[in-house]
């Protein structure tokens, strides 16, 4: 899982730093140890195997691995930082360098000569703070597409190619709101376009719910907004002002979340993220698609029983298709016990040499394009498609690519902005709602 949940840097955390009391390093970590950090269970083998590759190139040199679930890792690494336990190396998350850049207990990595062309677009850019440094390694990426499952698809008369040509727009939903009403079937039998289709006692699902989508709306309503041609910021990176208050932006979540009062989108109470994901939804026959991003590919495929297909994002008002474009990158530790062989460990791990390696295990799609095809090509031999995923980021002339608003204060974003949109999906809140909490957000800012 990339992201659900924004875990904020924790007041303790900041008065523990400022007052020098995260000292020591990483436990267990030496002069001849790395200690590397990681949340995802999937990619720990391929990861495994590049450890192993970078101790063949530097004898002496070993690297320690935990991997831990995403609900634990933040708060522990949070505690670590805290405690002087923290690792020489962590996989970092986009929303949360710039809090960790700030309070400075992060290690440049200028020094590294990474070269941004090296890896697919913006990758290498996103991981610079205010302060022109680097303080990140680019890792992996990943985008957002539709799976669904075929045989309710095929039941319902559609097929593959009309799926992959939806469109959609915020007045009637178009073609994409014609084909979830028609995936949606009532207690009756009777499909969401038909006469006498009951919403109040739904069946299926037309669409699955990935919950409200916080302030960033990655696997829910992100695509739709940007393909709207609404951006979340004033600017790319490190952007001063928020944009939640754009009636662009409204109307589209009005509609968005419009989708559920009609019984074609599952409700708010449908999420439980960890127990009941859209994932699950899917899984159990709940809904007929889900929109989800790459790193869940195994698990879909991987379903016992389910045989699912994927395609890429509806087309837009903007003419456009849009799909986030988030990207991991490893990071180093300011207080590292093993710096040298920390900096050592991170430049291996963005080489070319490490990414095929971890491409060729088919579980994510590597930052260097070499990697990303070795990625593809594996899961080509599983007999996956993973097309509606890659070609956003290579056909530029009918797709879009955007990354995670990127700015200061990102847990206070989230702290106002996941209770204001769990109002309006939950509670039916008007969207105009939304304008005071993004003044209050632009306010933190200092707007």
């Amino acid at each position: 899982m990339r992201i659900r949940t924004v875990v904020a840097v924790s007041g303790a955390l900041a008065l523990a730093l400022v007052s020098g009391c995260a000292q020591g390093g990483a436990a267990g970590s030496g002069a001849n140890t790395v200690t590397y950090w990681l949340w995802d269970a999937n990619q720990l083998p391929a990861y495994q195997a590049c450890a192993k590759g970078f101790e063949k190139e530097n004898p002496g040199l070993d690297v320690k691995i935990t991997q831990m679930g995403w609900a634990d890792y933040w708060t522990k690494l949070t505690a670590s930082f805290i405690a002087g336990t923290e690792p020489d190396v962590f996989t970092d998350h986009i929303q949360k360098f710039g809090q960790f850049a700030d309070l400075k207990v992060l290690e440049p990595l200028d020094d590294l000569g990474i070269d941004d062309s090296a890896y697919q677009a913006g990758l290498g850019a996103n991981w610079r703070g205010q302060d022109g440094h680097r303080y990140g390694a680019p890792k992996d990426w990943d985008t957002v597409a539709l799976f669904y499952n075929r045989k309710m698809v095929k039941d319902a008369g559609l097929t593959a190619d009309e799926l992959n040509t939806l469109a959609w727009n915020p007045r009637d939903g178009g073609t994409f709101e014609k084909a979830i009403a028609h995936l949606t079937v009532d207690k009756n039998g009777k499909r969401g376009d038909e006469p006498g289709f009951d919403k109040n006692n739904v069946k299926v699902y037309g669409l699955a719910t990935g919950g409200a989508g916080d302030g960033d709306g990655q696997t829910t309503w992100s695509p739709f907004v940007e393909s709207a041609g609404w951006h979340y910021t004033d600017k790319a990176r490190w952007g001063s002002k928020y944009q939640y208050d754009s009636k662009t932006f409204q109307s589209v979540i009005d509609w968005y979340f419009g989708l559920a009062k009609k019984g074609y989108l599952a409700p708010f109470t449908d999420y439980t993220d960890g127990a009941n994901p859209a994932n699950a939804q899917v899984a159990s026959g709940r809904a007929a698609a889900s929109f989800d991003g790459a790193w869940m590919i195994s698990t879909y495929y991987g379903t016992k029983g389910l045989k699912v297909g994927t395609a890429p994002t509806p087309t837009g008002p903007s003419g456009k298709r849009a799909t986030m474009m988030n990207g991991l990158a490893d990071s180093v530790t300011k207080n590292a016990r093993n710096k040298d062989g920390a900096k050592k460990w991170v430049r291996y791990l963005a080489s070319d040499a490490c990414q095929k390696t971890v491409g060729g295990y088919g579980i994510v799609f590597p930052a260097t394009p070499s990697g990303t095809e070795a990625a593809v090509a594996a899961y080509k031999k599983k007999g996956i498609d993973v097309s509606a995923f890659t070609e956003p980021v290579t056909d530029k002339k009918d797709s879009r690519t955007f990354s995670f608003p990127i700015t200061d204060y990102a847990a206070d974003v989230y702290a106002l902005m996941r209770p204001a949109m769990q109002d309006v999906f939950a509670n039916g809140a008007p969207v105009s709602g939304l304008t005071e909490t993004n003044d209050q957000i632009n306010f933190i800012l200092g707007q």
